[in-house]
């Protein structure tokens, strides 16, 4: 569907890529991962022509339809919310203006009105024939989805804050349904329960999808295929994340043991031709290994990526509560943010504050911290409790004048200096790094350094707020492994799933005014939680009366539609896999003709083990073919 043909793109002196080259297949389901600048936004951008190569080629096959989805919205029409998502059906809305019209004249019509209700049944057929009546449903259906309240549907985009405004982003972007979707980050601004509607969402895509994200839960259910892309280069890693990370590391550890063994070989050889260089009796034998080692193709023995390395300091001992919140109330204004909170934390528990944006997450966590009163009820810390609070916005709240060492011995004591500068140090700023002013910082790198200044003082109570946006992948393992080995009680609130599944043994789900608590991880509430998904979308589909009856018929047609589409993904990947094997089958024939084959014996039998695998194979699948087709509805 796509080639990149050796493509090269640089800024300034600095190369992303050179000479790269790649092919995506239409029915690909990758996840783009790789550290941090190294090029995922530039190759999305240029394989949705927001940016051209250098050099080199991108080809596209025929018609195909790409949707990209980049991380911040960048421009905003003057339309309301659902005619922005509607935007790329301005035929239908056209179409939709001249039925109106039509409406208006037969009702005011004499002699004309036969001519005028022709013309409308005509414009109504063709309307409906193109599906003019599922696309307003559609769309209300997505916007709900992503929880998009129904309120918000009429109201102008320009209104609406940039996290809205990327929900409103993608759900045009879906009702699209191009034959490729670039998603850069798309859970970045999406709650829990948005995140997993648009996974059930995209579990249905017909079309292809290429996802950067750091979300490792979202790339764990959704993507067939990890791509890595580091030093310009490209290397594909057969299904999820978890899979990625064992794959890869048994690949690099292959690698290192090759070229540690073939170093060996060549040092070996180096030694014989130094030794017999000058003996007549050995010239040829010195000759041909110097050849010989003209024709090595050397193997770069791998670079490990440097890592954050840290732990918290030993938790100083609390009392057995640490906090204890008792019909709490919050409010701002008229908005009643709690009306009756109860939460206990004890030594050593770890909470993740869950819910939908706006809950009281975040208040409940400044609450906690003290930054935030509460208007009634008791909230108390308990004996002996030393805690660190990490803000959502705590990155804006670096002052950019200092130095990376001057912004660690705000919070220090006095005489530290060397201890900061390990502590820098063993977050990635080394030498002259810890000089630099935290206004030229990276995002990471601002994350890194306000992780850093929890590490100044010991506690026994850490509250976190999203600790690991801005953090890449590796970064937030790293975190994750820190806090497993941290010994006092923890409260985070975060968005990523994997993240609380490694670091929570508890959920608390914030809304309604209150905190409803979940013994055990995150996959173990999602088994108990019942999603409030159906009921926006009913209130979605009530909120035009007029158009009930046409909202019916085209549920009807979109439930047939989902049957088709429910078939056609069972039976494609069937399909899929007979083509490749009868594919492969072909070649082998192919093969097992050329009678040089059978110069290597051990190889020929193995061509002759494969092809009778195959041939078995394709009996199950011809099968399985045969059953599917059969329930086609």
């Amino acid at each position: 569907m796509i080639h990149l043909d050796r493509i090269q793109r640089r800024f300034g002196a600095r190369i992303v890529f050179d000479g790269l080259s790649w092919l995506i297949p239409k029915e690909a389901r990758y996840g783009l991962v790789g550290p941090n600048g190294a090029g995922k936004t530039t190759l999305l951008r240029l394989i949705a022509e927001e940016d051209l190569p250098d050099a080199g080629a991108i080809h596209r096959a025929g018609t195909v339809r790409i949707g990209y989805l980049p991380q911040e919205v960048e421009t905003v029409g003057d339309g309301t919310v659902l005619e922005t998502v509607q935007g790329g059906f301005a035929e239908l809305r056209r179409m939709e203006a001249a039925l109106a019209d039509l409406e208006r004249r037969m009702a005011e019509a004499g002699s004309e009105s036969e001519r005028l209700a022709t013309a409308y049944g005509d414009l109504r057929h063709r309307f409906e024939a193109i599906g003019g009546d599922e696309v307003e449903t559609r769309a209300r259906a997505i916007l709900s989805g992503l929880r998009v309240p129904v309120e918000r549907f009429d109201e102008p985009l320009a209104l609406l804050s940039g996290g809205w405004r990327m929900r409103v982003a993608l759900a045009r972007l879906l009702l699209a349904e191009p034959d490729l979707l670039l998603l850069d980050e798309p859970t970045n601004h999406l709650d829990l329960e948005a995140i997993d509607w648009l996974e059930r969402f995209l579990d249905g895509w017909r079309g292809a999808f290429l996802v950067v994200s750091h979300d490792r839960y979202f790339l764990n259910r959704m993507v067939k295929e990890i791509v890595e892309l580091d030093r310009g280069r490209l290397t594909e890693f057969p299904g999820g994340y978890d899979d990625y990370l064992l794959e890869r590391e048994a690949r690099l550890a292959a690698q290192e043991q090759a070229a540690k063994h073939q170093a060996r070989e060549i040092a070996k050889v180096e030694r014989f031709i130094e030794r017999f260089r000058y003996k007549n009796t050995k010239a040829k034998q010195v000759q041909s290994r110097v050849k010989a080692l003209e024709k090595i193709e050397r193997i770069d023995a791998p670079s490990r990526t440097k890592k954050v390395r840290f732990g918290f300091p030993p938790a100083p001992r609390s009392g057995d509560i640490v906090l204890r919140a008792e019909s709490v109330t919050k409010a701002y204004g008229d908005n009643a943010v709690f009306t009756s909170l109860d939460l206990l934390l004890r030594r050593a528990e770890r909470v993740a504050l869950v819910g939908p944006n706006g809950a009281g997450k975040s208040t409940l966590l400044k609450m906690a911290a003290g930054r935030v009163a509460p208007d009634g009820g008791l909230l108390e810390i308990g004996h002996n409790v030393t805690l660190q609070y990490y803000a959502q916005h705590q990155l804006e709240a670096l002052d950019p004048s200092l130095t990376l060492i001057e912004t660690l011995e705000q919070v220090a004591e006095a005489g530290q200096r060397q201890r900061l500068r390990t502590l820098l140090g063993s977050f990635l700023f080394s030498g002259d790094d810890v000089d630099k002013k935290v206004g030229v910082l990276s995002g990471g790198e601002k994350a890194r350094l306000a992780l850093a200044r929890l590490l100044i003082r010991p506690s026994n109570l850490l509250l976190l707020d999203e600790p690991t946006n801005h953090l890449d992948l590796a970064s937030r393992e790293v975190l994750e492994d820190a806090l497993d080995e941290y010994e006092g009680a923890l409260v985070v609130i975060s968005h990523d799933r994997y993240f609380i599944n490694r670091v929570a043994t508890t959920i608390a789900e914030v809304g309604g005014g209150a905190a409803v608590v979940f013994p055990g991880d995150y996959d173990t509430f999602l088994e108990r939680h019942v999603p409030a998904e159906t009921a926006m979308v009913e209130e979605a589909k009530k909120a035009d009366p007029k158009k009930d009856a046409k909202r019916q018929e085209a549920e009807e047609r979109n439930r047939r539609y989902r049957l088709r589409k429910s078939h056609e993904e069972k039976i494609g990947p069937v399909e899929s896999e007979i083509d490749r094997l009868e594919t492969r089958t072909r070649a082998i024939d192919t093969l097992q003709a050329d009678p040089d084959l059978y110069r290597d014996p051990e190889r020929a039998r193995e061509i002759g083990r494969e092809k009778v695998e195959i041939a078995d194979r394709l009996t199950e699948l011809y099968a399985t073919w045969e059953r599917l087709a059969a329930e086609e509805p």
